[in-house]
C-alpha cells in the first residue's frame, strides 16, 4: 500500500511538470510515466484516464478555493444589509485567506487557468463566474428588498461577477509572488465592493 501511494504521488509530480510545460492536450502520458519509473498502465490503474490524472493535479487546489468562497458566502448570508456600511479593509481577512489558498500551489493554478484546454476543467473560469452569479441571485435580492422602488440590475450583477473572477485570474497570470499579490489585490477588492454596492440595483420602473 505504501509503495502504491508513493508511485501515485510520483506520477502526479511528473504529470504536473508535463502539464505545466505542454498543457493537457499535448502532454505525453508515456513521458510522465517514464519519468516516474512506471508504465502507462499506472495512469489507468490510479486515475482511469488522462483527464483523471489532470484532476489529481488541480482538483485539491480548486476545491480549497471553492471552500473559502462558500465560507465567505455563508458569513455574508448572516450580514444585516440594512445597517451595513462598507469601509476599506472590511474584507482583508477574506482576501488574505483566498490569496493563501490560491498561491499555496501556484503551478497547479496556472495549469488550471492556462493549460486545461481539452480537459473537463477547460471552462473553469466560466464555472466560477456562474457560481458567483448563483450566489448573487439571492444576496442581491436581499439587498434590493431593503430599498423601496429598487430591483436587481442583472446585467451589472453578471458583469460584476466577471470582473471579480477576472481580477483574481489577472493577478495569478501577472504576479507569481504571494505577498505582492496580496498587496495589489486589496485595493482592487475595495474598488469592486464599492462598485457592487453602487450599481447592483436600479430603479424598478
Amino acid at each position: 500500500m505504501g509503495e502504491q501511494n508513493d508511485n501515485r504521488e510520483k506520477l502526479i509530480a511528473c504529470a504536473k511538470k508535463e502539464f505545466l510545460e505542454k498543457g493537457f492536450a499535448k502532454a505525453s502520458l508515456r513521458k510522465m510515466t517514464s519519468e516516474a519509473g512506471l508504465t502507462t498502465g499506472a495512469v489507468y490503474f490510479f486515475f482511469k484516464d488522462k483527464d483523471g490524472l489532470f484532476g489529481a493535479v488541480v482538483e485539491e487546489p480548486l476545491n480549497n478555493i471553492v471552500s473559502v468562497l462558500k465560507k465567505h458566502f455563508a458569513e455574508d448570508a448572516e450580514e444585516d444589509l440594512s445597517t451595513y456600511v462598507h469601509h476599506d479593509g472590511d474584507h482583508d481577512d477574506f482576501t488574505e485567506e483566498l490569496i493563501n489558498v490560491m498561491y499555496a500551489d501556484y503551478d497547479a493554478m496556472m495549469i488550471l487557468l492556462e493549460k486545461s484546454a481539452g480537459s473537463r476543467y477547460e471552462g473553469i473560469v466560466d464555472s466560477m463566474i456562474a457560481m458567483l452569479d448563483s450566489y448573487y441571485e439571492q444576496f442581491a435580492q436581499r439587498y434590493a428588498d431593503i430599498f423601496q422602488g429598487k430591483r436587481v440590475n442583472r446585467y451589472m450583477m453578471h458583469w460584476m461577477s466577471h470582473m471579480q473572477i477576472g481580477a483574481f485570474v489577472h493577478l495569478l497570470e501577472h504576479e507569481p509572488d504571494r505577498e505582492k499579490a496580496l498587496e495589489k489585490i486589496k485595493p482592487v477588492m475595495n474598488f469592486l465592493i464599492k462598485g457592487w454596492m453602487d450599481y447592483i440595483l436600479e430603479d424598478d420602473v
